[in-house]
């Protein structure tokens, strides 16, 4: 029992960081005009994972100082969603 819940957290924990790098290129190619935000389908997708992503993001912004036009929080994000995903991974079955 202990294995699979392991196994399913750690696929949600892949998911989750798979969607987050998702998130970030799209907001990337919106910031530098190589898709535009009229473009529906784009905007449907960044749309859905910001607010999928925000709740979580915001108390990491928070907490980190202001770098301007740089936000480090999905990376800081992904780095916490890895150091879970070490520590399950270390959970005897």
């Amino acid at each position: 029992m202990t294995g699979a819940l392991v196994e399913i957290l750690g696929m949600v924990i892949s998911t989750a960081n798979m969607l987050l790098i998702v998130w970030f290129i799209i907001g990337l190619l919106f910031a530098f005009n190589v898709v535009s935000p009229s473009n529906q389908f784009a905007f449907a997708v960044h749309d859905a994972l910001s607010r999928l992503f925000e709740p979580v993001l915001r108390p990491i912004r928070r907490v980190m100082p202001d770098t301007g036009a740089i936000d480090f929080s999905p990376m800081v994000f992904i780095l916490l969603l890895n150091a879970v995903g070490s520590l399950l991974s270390r959970v005897p079955y």
